[in-house]
């Protein structure tokens, strides 16, 4: 696979688009308008010098990456000459289906089409295609320019010699990938936001405070993280998202959400993307401060 198309140029969008180009592939980076697009170029670039500042790029290495991305507000010609596609639209299924359906029109026959996801069905946004077997995700962490990890989700169509080329491309950017079935929440998803939900669960009853859970977990389990902090990073109405898919594709209450969790996001505290989550943030300020809501 040479030429890389990828949709979206949001967070997990944009940084895809940074390691294929990084990595000496040409990609094309599509969003609806170029605002977006301008904006994710000005990440990209900022996201790259501080890679050359920590002495992990040249200039020159950067400024390849650079040129290695084009970007583009019409899908059609954006992946006319794609071998493959990585979608990274909003986590809406409905959304993902009509891409899918124009991206099996636009792109070449031979073209594999990946979707970022990282809870909904690969084997149901496959079928909005006619290439079912040409479908697969790629689950990408993150920031995706510091994340080793890439889930390579098989829908139940998947091809297996679609399923070795990405396992081979995903080497090739310098990730690892881990081959998981398309069940909800895939592998990740289904250990790590239940955690997640069952820390909310701690803080809602009383049982230990914000910092105290996050201190336990990273102290006890050595997560470099806590939960609560990993919530907020992660954007908690993505949280709340894939525990209903969870609720729904298995229909076991353990996945329920936490009545804590559906009031934070109906109010509109979603984490860092909002400023207030668990935990206060303030632009340009690395002091962690505990949100007044959950002050002893």
């Amino acid at each position: 696979m040479t030429n890389i198309s990828v949709i979206g140029a949001g967070t997990m969008g944009n940084g895809i688009a940074h390691v294929f180009a990084q990595s000496g592939f040409p990609v094309t980076l599509i969003d609806i308008a170029q605002p977006p697009l301008d904006k994710a170029l000005q990440t990209i670039a900022k996201n790259l010098d501080r890679q050359v500042s920590k002495g992990t790029l040249t200039e020159e290495q950067k400024q390849a990456a650079l040129q290695n991305i084009t970007t583009s507000t019409d899908a059609v010609s954006g992946v006319k000459e794609a071998d493959l596609v990585v979608e990274a639209a909003t986590e809406d299924l409905n959304l993902k289906l009509k891409i899918f359906c124009q991206l099996d029109e636009s792109a070449p026959e031979k073209a594999i089409l990946a979707t970022n996801t990282s809870s909904l069905s690969i084997t149901k946004i496959a079928a909005a295609t006619k290439r079912p077997g040409k479908v697969i995700g790629m689950h990408f962490m993150n920031p995706v320019p510091m994340m080793k990890l890439v889930e390579v989700v098989n829908g139940y169509a998947t091809e297996p010699e679609v399923t070795q080329a990405i396992v081979e491309l995903t080497g090739k950017i310098g990730k690892v990938p881990c081959v998981v079935k398309d069940y909800p929440g895939f592998a990740l998803n289904r250990i790590l936001i239940p955690m997640i939900n069952e820390a909310i669960h701690l803080l809602q009853e009383g049982i230990a405070g914000v910092e105290e859970i996050d201190t336990i977990m990273k102290l006890a389990a050595a997560h470099p993280m806590g939960p609560l902090q990993l919530a907020d990073f992660i954007g908690l109405d993505v949280c709340l998202s894939i525990l209903n898919v969870l609720h729904e594709g298995f229909g076991n209450p353990k996945y329920a959400p936490c009545p804590l969790l559906v009031n934070m996001v109906t109010s509109g505290c979603l984490g860092v993307k909002s400023g207030e989550g668990f935990y206060r943030y303030t632009p340009g300020s690395k002091d962690l401060v505990v949100s007044r809501r959950f002050l002893k």
